[in-house]
Order: structure tokens, then C-alpha cells, then sequence
């Protein structure tokens, strides 16, 4: 037999120790993770352990002795567990502790009816899991702020957009309430792929089950899911709840950065409507009077860092096969978790501006007043008040304001004269229109306030949305905390089982 320094730490059927390039550029770089799972691998072996011990397929004294050594080993912490990668991975040099704790027999003893791959896909499900909560707690907290600045700002009279091109007015409440519904489905999204994960892989051994009569339920229920991936393949080689989680923080922040954009635009000195104030910028190195939005160059950036990091992940699942592998179950949850980190620091950056974002409501107001976005108004007073169809009611309007930019006039100062003029020489038509008809429709205060329709940007629709809005977000947040007082229920059921066993004489 040869001498041990000469074999693998891990398996008598490797008679050399691993190579150091594989040790150095695969199992180093995974056990660089090892304190992030840490926790997580703690509760799946009490789970197991516990599981083990009330099928009779450990003996008590055996049981107890684990109990301890678990206890210990995550009371010292991950930083106490040696960590080598001749050992392969987390789980290896998390076993190799413990056998040093409890003993090499009782240590060897818990692997019984498991196998690494259904460990480790309980453990990313567990991790994701405890992840989304984390994002969603972010996410409503976000969506409460921009709600209740929706409700401040719903009268704050701004242009609305489309092309970058002043479209019609909008108030500023309008626009944030129209944030808030998109973060929602964002939500939504989440909470769906929380349902998704929402069964436990442990028991499903390497992709066949095992032949020991244990008890999934009871390891699913320890580890706080309602039950168990009915099939043992699918268990360790699917990690579609994790595409699905990263799918909608790709399209959550792209949504981020679309609306980043926006404020990016509106916070120059060209447009003037938001203001930030100084915590939120950075400044330049050479030009002492820039006051720079790094904040909304981060946002408008990460979307495609995140765009990259799904596709990454997919394209190293593509052609793997339906069973458990180094690149489908590890390679392609790499992107998953730096998505993850990303997404939250998205999310909290995203709550930042968003809740110091200062509106210039007078700046706000005479640009809308001035730019030419009540024209649509003036066009549907003509179909209402001149029996025009609106074709012909859009082409006078759009000579009224070609004139108004040759003259330099802005919107405000268009008057009767100009639109009955426009008229006749356009459809051959005499019109007698009202002065103040035609000042109030190009007022975009009443154009705002007169466009009641649902989903429009009157104040009472937009503070209607608004209490609806806080409504579901109120039912959302039930929801959450209901998940995650199930989940801590579950944890302190299982610790205190642990410490119960580890009791036991």
C-alpha cells in the first residue's frame, strides 16, 4: 500500500493527491465561499443527524456525540475549520473537522444515505432562499418610499417623455407611482421563485435515492421547506429555481437602470427638474465645479452586468447533462451568487435615490408649460368643441405650433387667433374659439387634472393608485413575514432539537 502523503485525502480509489493546478484553480476558488455556506451546511447535517437518529439509523450515544460536535463546531465558527483543498470542496474539509471533534468513527458515521450533490443543492436552496427575503425586504421598503413621495407629489406638474421628446404632462406622483408598480412585479417575480425553491433536495443521495428507510419529510420540515423534490434526479440536477430568481433581478435591473436614466437626464442643468443633494454625487479630480451622479451611473450600469451574468449561467448549463455535474450544479451557480450580492447592492442604491430625489416643481411647471406638451389638449378640444375628426384636429394643431417655433413662441403664448387661423388655411374652415377655452386647454395643470380616465395622471387617480398600491403592498408584506417566521420557526426548532439530542446521556 502506498504511504498516505501519496493519496487522496478524500478517496482510497485516488492513489495520487491532487494536482496542484486543479487544487489552485478549482477547489481553492470554491472553498473561498466556504464561510458563506457555512451556516447552511451546519443546519443541513442536524437535519440529517436528527432525521438519522428518530429512524434508528444511528445509535443515541452516537447521535449525542455528533449533536455536541455540530454545536461546537458552529458555535467556533467557520474561521476554526481548517480548510484544504487536497480535500476537494466545503463539505470534505467541514467532515475532516468533524470527525477531528467527534471522532473519526461517529464523524464517518453521519453520511450515511446522502451524498454531496443532494447536500449541496439543498444548501444553494437554502441560501437563495434566505437571499430573496433579504431583496424582497429591500424591495418593499423601496416601494413604501416611492408610494408615499407618489402621494406627496401627485399635484407636482412635470412634462412627460416619450423619445426623450416632451409627450403630454404628467405629475411627478404619476410617474413614482408607475415605479412603484413595476418594483411590484418585481416582487412578484421573487415571491413565485420562493414557491419554486420551496422543496427540499436532502435524501435524494447522488441521483438515485438510497435504499436506508429515511425519512424526507422530516429533513424538509427541519430545514423549514413544506416538502420534499418528489424525484431523486431532479433533485440534485435541476437549479431552474435559480435561473428563474436571477432571470428577475436581470429584468428588475434593468427596470433600476431605465429609471436611473431618466433622473440622469432630468438632473442636468439642461433640464433642471430633480435635484440630488451632495451625499449622493462624486465630483471630479481636475474640474472643481462637476457634481457627478455616480449613483445613477452605478444603476444604469448594472443591468447589463447582470444581463451578463444570466447569460454566463445559462451558457455553462447548455449541453450539461440532466443529472448532477461540476458545470451544471457548480460552474452555473457562480454568476448566481455574485447576482445575488449585486442585486441587493442595485436594490439599496436604487432606495437611496429614490428617497432623495428632490423634485424643482417650478422648474417642473414652466417647462410643461412652455414646451408644447398640452398640444394633444388642444387637438381634443377641437374634436370636442369644433366637431373636427382628430386627423384633422392633429394637423391644425401641428401648424399651430410649427408657427409658434418659427415666431419663437412658446406654448403658453399660443392663442385663438393662431388655431382658427391654422384652421382655415387647413381644412377651409371658420372657427370662432373661445380665448380662455383655448389658454385653459393649454394650461397643463387642467390638462393633467382633466385626464380622469384609469390609469391616468390626475391627482385623484394617481392618490387612488396610490392607496391601492399600499394596500397590496401591506398583503405582500404579510407575506414575506409569514415565510420568514416560518423559516425562523423551523431554525430554532432545529436548534432546538440539536441542543436536546446533544443533552442526551
Amino acid at each position: 500500500m502506498k504511504a498516505l502523503s501519496m493519496e487522496s485525502k478524500v478517496s482510497r480509489r485516488l492513489t495520487q493527491p491532487t494536482a496542484t493546478e486543479v487544487c489552485a484553480h478549482i477547489y481553492a476558488p470554491r472553498l473561498r465561499d466556504f464561510a458563506a455556506g457555512f451556516g447552511y451546511l451546519t443546519d443541513i447535517n442536524a437535519a440529517h443527524l436528527l432525521m438519522l437518529h428518530g429512524t434508528g439509523l444511528i445509535p443515541s450515544d452516537t447521535a449525542a456525540t455528533l449533536a455536541r460536535a455540530l454545536l461546537r463546531i458552529e458555535r467556533e465558527g467557520a474561521d476554526a475549520v481548517p480548510l484544504d483543498p487536497q480535500r476537494e470542496d466545503a463539505y470534505f474539509n467541514y467532515e475532516a473537522r468533524l470527525m477531528e471533534v467527534a471522532g473519526a468513527d461517529a464523524g464517518g458515521r453521519l453520511h450515511v444515505a446522502r451524498s454531496r450533490n443532494d447536500i449541496l443543492a439543498t444548501q444553494d436552496r437554502l441560501r437563495a432562499r434566505d437571499a430573496v427575503l433579504v431583496l424582497l425586504d429591500t424591495l418593499a421598503d423601496t416601494r413604501g418610499i416611492v408610494l408615499r413621495k407618489a402621494a406627496e407629489h401627485a399635484d407636482t406638474v412635470m412634462p412627460g417623455y416619450t423619445h426623450l421628446q416632451a409627450a403630454q404632462p404628467i405629475t411627478y406622483g404619476f410617474y413614482l407611482s408607475g415605479i412603484a408598480q413595476a418594483i411590484s412585479r418585481d416582487m412578484t417575480r421573487l415571491r413565485h421563485a420562493l414557491e419554486t425553491l420551496d422543496a427540499c433536495p436532502l435524501g435524494a443521495g447522488a441521483l438515485a435515492g438510497t435504499a436506508f428507510p429515511i425519512d424526507r419529510s422530516a429533513t424538509a420540515a427541519w430545514l423549514g421547506f413544506s416538502g420534499y423534490v418528489d424525484n431523486a434526479l431532479d433533485a440534485v440536477a435541476s437549479r431552474d429555481f435559480a435561473w428563474e430568481i436571477l432571470s428577475a433581478v436581470t429584468i428588475a435591473t434593468v427596470t433600476w437602470g431605465r429609471v436611473a436614466q431618466d433622473l440622469f437626464v432630468w438632473a442636468t442643468p439642461e433640464f433642471g427638474l430633480i435635484d440630488f443633494p451632495d451625499s449622493v454625487a462624486g465630483t471630479s479630480s481636475i474640474m472643481p465645479q462637476k457634481k457627478n451622479p455616480v449613483a445613477l451611473e452605478y444603476l444604469k450600469g448594472k443591468g447589463g452586468h447582470m444581463l451578463g451574468l444570466l447569460t454566463a449561467s445559462l451558457a455553462a448549463l447548455k449541453g450539461t447533462h440532466f443529472s448532477h455535474s461540476g458545470d451544471g450544479s457548480r460552474e452555473t451557480m457562480r454568476g448566481f451568487w455574485e447576482a445575488m450580492v449585486e442585486a441587493q447592492r442595485c436594490a439599496e442604491v436604487l432606495r437611496l435615490v429614490l428617497a432623495h430625489a428632490a423634485p424643482q416643481p417650478d422648474t417642473m411647471l414652466n417647462r410643461a408649460r412652455r414646451d408644447f406638451s398640452s398640444a394633444t389638449d388642444l387637438a381634443d378640444m377641437l374634436v370636442r368643441d369644433a366637431g373636427m375628426s382628430f386627423r384633422e384636429a392633429h394637423h391644425v394643431v401641428g401648424a399651430v405650433v410649427r408657427e409658434a417655433l418659427d415666431r419663437h413662441l412658446p406654448a403658453c403664448e399660443i392663442d385663438s387667433a393662431m388655431v382658427a387661423k391654422a384652421a382655415l388655411a387647413h381644412t377651409g374652415r371658420t372657427l370662432h374659439l373661445d380665448a380662455e377655452a383655448v389658454a385653459k386647454c393649454l394650461d397643463p395643470i387642467e390638462g393633467v387634472a382633466a385626464r380622469t380616465a384609469a390609469g391616468g395622471p390626475a391627482p385623484a387617480r394617481v392618490r387612488a393608485q396610490v392607496e391601492r398600491q399600499l394596500s397590496s403592498l401591506t398583503h405582500d408584506l404579510e407575506a414575506i413575514a409569514t415565510q420568514r417566521a416560518a423559516v425562523a420557526t423551523s431554525r430554532d426548532a432545529l436548534k432546538a432539537a440539536l441542543q436536546a439530542l446533544a443533552a442526551a446521556r
